[in-house]
C-alpha cells in the first residue's frame, strides 16, 4: 500500500501537463474576451467618427 502512495507522489508528469493545459485555456479565454471588447470598442469608435464625417 505505501509504495503505491509513493509512486502516486512521485508522478508529476501528468499533473504538470494538465495545469499548463488549464493556464494555456485561461489565457486564451481571456484573449478572446480582449479581442471581443476591443473589437466592439473599434466600430462604436469608427461609427462616430464615420457619422461626423
Amino acid at each position: 500500500m505505501l509504495s503505491r502512495i509513493g509512486w502516486i507522489s512521485v508522478n508529476q508528469r501528468g499533473v504538470t501537463a494538465t495545469e499548463y493545459a488549464l493556464i494555456i485555456a485561461v489565457v486564451a479565454l481571456i484573449m478572446l474576451i480582449g479581442a471581443q471588447l476591443l473589437g466592439t470598442n473599434l466600430n462604436l469608435v469608427f461609427n462616430s467618427v464615420a457619422g461626423d464625417v
